[in-house]
């Protein structure tokens, strides 16, 4: 069943959050291996390189270019919630940091390659992070 939230509804708490801004990836780590990234981002998307956790925003999604299990558990530690930690890792990484870096917090793990690869993962975890945004909403 499709409602439709009342914009007067604010005394009551029922209200759409605000429209969420642009997307940006803050790559930090290697940024060789993201330099052709942003021709494969969607439009209005941009990408930045950071020096260091301190300089990403809320909301970023933030690539942690050739990620190890301490820089993500690190990176989870020091970013809040709504903040997307994406670990790239060499093609050749073993499995086990695959599933190290997943269990240490990343939202995802992408092993390097073509980085249209990258930017679908982006693209899903922008998806999920306003996905959450909206669940949010106490109807």
């Amino acid at each position: 069943m499709l409602t439709e939230i009342d914009r007067h509804a604010t005394e009551t708490g029922r209200h759409a959050p605000e429209p969420a801004p642009d997307p940006v990836v803050a790559v930090l780590g290697q940024p060789s291996r993201v330099a052709s990234l942003p021709h494969y981002l969607p439009h209005g998307w941009t990408m930045r390189t950071i020096p260091g956790l301190d300089a990403a925003r809320p909301g970023d999604l933030v690539v942690l270019s050739g990620a190890t299990i301490a820089v993500v558990r690190q990176a989870r530690a020091a970013l809040p919630a709504e903040t997307r930690v994406i670990a790239l890792i060499d093609d050749w990484a073993p499995g086990e940091l695959v599933a190290g870096v997943l269990s240490a917090g990343a939202d995802v793990c992408v092993r390097g390659g073509h980085p249209a690869i990258l930017a679908g993962h982006l693209v899903a975890c922008r998806r999920r992070q306003l996905t959450d945004r909206w669940a949010e909403i106490k109807i």
